[in-house]
């Protein structure tokens, strides 16, 4: 526990990612995570994957930014991905954050940028994901989903399964027929409004991945966990759930081993793969997620 808060504490000293990011030594230390720094190295990780009959959901790194231009760019960078990827005929969705599209600086600008990524992904056939950020911003990023799914009804919305509220939260988007990405979550949290204790997060995210099963929408289930996933894919079976009807999602770089078992066993995978030069934060969270991350990276950097 002291040690997830230390790396996500780390997480967010921008001087510190900034000097990291810009490294030299860094730079082959990354390729296990991040699928590289520009568009065609993120597409090519994506054409791989679908060598290997796996789906992706592409993700610009960035997040809070501070200025409307600032957040215009982020939403041209998603647009062009979203039309790039439809022309090389890849199986991808685009995963983004709010407080990249302005949620920050303009909530006005933010859903404009954000309903015009999803007109565009629905013209394309495609989805967009909208990453749930830290709790504080959990009733503006909802407010969101609904609203893009009313207009483009393409969006799938992402539930923290730490957070206390997310049961709630989880049975109102399946009474509007909302698709849900279910994660543990990967923010640091006050214990008000976050179980504290991994066994807690556990049972909760199985708990809450039952409700899914039972009640949801082309569910996603968003783990790298074996215990979790063994109870999630025996509930499919048990309610006769088919297999199409639900993917399993993991990050890039993280349990090749259970990922090929997935798509041996007929199973829906989407694989979470970012690119971009603002990869520090998104780093530090993955390893503040699973600790045992933390020796890789020591590994990788001994031998940069």
């Amino acid at each position: 526990m002291i040690l997830r808060s230390v790396l996500l504490w780390l997480s967010r000293q921008r001087w510190l990612g900034h000097w990291i990011e810009t490294s030299r030594a860094s730079q082959k230390l990354i390729r296990r995570f991040i699928a590289g720094r520009t568009l065609e190295e993120g597409l090519g990780v994506c054409r791989r994957l679908k060598a290997e009959s796996t789906l992706a959901t592409l993700d610009i790194l960035g997040e809070n930014v501070t200025s409307a231009a600032e957040a215009r760019k982020s939403a041209e960078a998603y647009q062009e991905a979203l039309r790039t990827m439809a022309a090389a005929e890849l199986a991808a969705t685009v995963s983004i954050k709010l407080t990249q599209f302005g949620l920050d600086v303009s909530e006005a600008d933010c859903h404009e940028n954000v309903m015009a990524l999803a007109a565009l992904a629905a013209s394309l056939g495609t989805r967009v994901e909208i990453d749930m950020e830290s709790s504080g911003y959990v009733d503006r990023t909802l407010s969101m989903v609904r609203s893009t799914h009313r207009r483009h009804g393409n969006v799938r919305a992402v539930i923290q399964a730490y957070l206390f509220r997310s049961a709630d939260d989880i049975a109102g988007l399946c009474r509007d027929r909302i698709p849900v990405r279910l994660c543990k979550g990967a923010y640091l949290e006050p214990p008000e409004v976050a179980f504290p204790n991994k066994g807690d997060v556990d049972r909760n995210y199985l708990e809450l991945a039952r409700r899914l099963v039972e009640d949801g929408v082309d569910p996603a289930f968003a783990t790298h966990d074996e215990r979790m996933l063994r109870p999630i894919l025996e509930s499919a079976g048990r309610h006769k759930l088919p297999k199409d009807a639900f993917e399993i999602q993991m990050l890039y770089g993280i349990r090749r081993d259970i990922q090929r078992r997935l798509i041996a066993g007929g199973y829906r995978l989407r694989l979470y793969v970012p690119y971009g030069v603002a990869w520090y934060p998104y780093l530090m969270r993955r390893l503040g997620e699973r600790p045992a991350n933390l020796k890789f990276l020591l590994r990788s950097l001994l031998r940069a």
